[in-house]
């Protein structure tokens, strides 16, 4: 499998972003030629923030990343979902995740269930409402964890003219993986699984499996959600590298995300970060992880040089990969340049 270029995903580099700033920080990332934009859902409603990225934008897709599914019915996400593919004119895409179950029960309060065939069901719910719309047909769904029999015409907001909205699940788990395979159009991986190397030999065989299993006639999107050391120049992309050294000590500390560590022989690694997390050994965990981690998960470069680099990591194996916008709008033009030559074809 070899494509031709990448499409260019834009992450917010802080969820707490004020709600104000969302529309200037979407325009941003338009000017500098992203494909698509995340937004994220931790303090802010995921659809509300959609809304201010779509409404203040003319190309920029925007994609929740995600929107928690559970705590929602999958009848009021294919509302938000709807108005929201309606408003752009068809550049919204509906990004979908369960979270952790302590989450799920103590932050929201909704009863925990085994989140693959939940969200299964929740997938296949969603598009019996939005087929009910544009087909004008009964709404009938009936499964394990969803009944949807019931939608008059007072509350039906009829056909759009763009009614595919893409579908993507956000996916840690080999057993979430496969089910976007089957069900989804993409799967949006999580930093901690997406180096080359796990994307080869597991993310994809897994999403081949679940693609099988639907019949092998769709081709879902793989999205990776890099770590990408780059800068303007050699000392920015050494403090890019530290800081990375930094979020990654703290991300491998959580069990569900050895296996990338286990893969390439480092169980050890996750095993005293957590046993260090523990005890509040909070400053020492950064210097655990050596530069041969971040060598083989990193990938390092300045603006000019990191194309290419990226190009041989992940067109190979992803549709599209995430990027950080730069910190110093001094430096849009040069990024702008990078964006270009991996959205070109070779």
């Amino acid at each position: 499998m070899t494509r031709d270029s990448l499409k260019v995903f834009a992450a917010f580099d802080d969820p707490r972003l004020p709600l104000r700033e969302v529309p200037a920080y979407a325009q941003r990332a338009e000017r500098l030629g992203f494909h698509t934009l995340l937004v994220p859902e931790a303090v802010h409603d995921g659809f509300l923030v959609a809304l201010l990225a779509l409404e203040h934008t003319r190309t920029l897709r925007v994609a929740t990343s995600v929107a928690l599914a559970f705590p929602r019915s999958p009848t009021t996400t294919a509302y938000a979902a709807w108005d929201l593919q309606a408003l752009s004119g068809g550049r919204f895409a509906l990004g979908l995740g369960s979270q952790v179950k302590a989450n799920v029960t103590g932050r929201f309060g909704i009863e925990w269930k085994p989140p693959v065939a939940r969200m299964r069901d929740y997938v296949g719910a969603v598009r019996a409402v939005w087929r009910s719309w544009q087909e004008g047909g009964k709404l009938d769904f009936t499964s394990e964890h969803y009944r949807l029999d019931r939608m008059q015409p007072f509350f039906n907001p009829g056909p759009i003219e763009h009614p595919h909205i893409p579908i993507l699940l956000g996916g840690v788990n080999p057993l979430m993986t496969r089910l976007a395979g089957e069900v989804a159009d993409g799967l949006m991986t999580h930093p901690t699984n997406s180096n080359p190397r796990f994307l080869r030999e597991v993310t994809r065989p897994e999403m081949e499996k679940g693609r099988a299993r639907a019949g092998g006639e769709r081709a879902p999107a793989l999205i990776a959600s890099t770590f990408v050391a780059t800068g303007p120049s050699a000392e920015a992309v050494r403090a890019e590298r530290e800081r990375l050294r930094q979020h990654l000590a703290f991300l491998y500390s959580t069990p569900q995300y050895w296996r990338t560590l286990e893969l390439y022989g480092w169980p050890d690694l996750g095993e005293r970060l957590h046993r260090m997390s523990r005890e509040g050994r909070w400053a020492e965990m950064t210097a655990l992880v050596g530069d041969q981690v971040l060598d083989a998960l990193v990938p390092s470069g300045t603006y000019d040089e990191i194309a290419p680099v990226l190009r041989r990591w992940y067109a190979p194996l992803a549709d599209a990969i995430t990027l950080r916008m730069p910190d110093d709008p001094a430096c849009d033009a040069r990024f702008t340049r990078l964006v270009e030559e991996l959205r070109q074809a070779f």
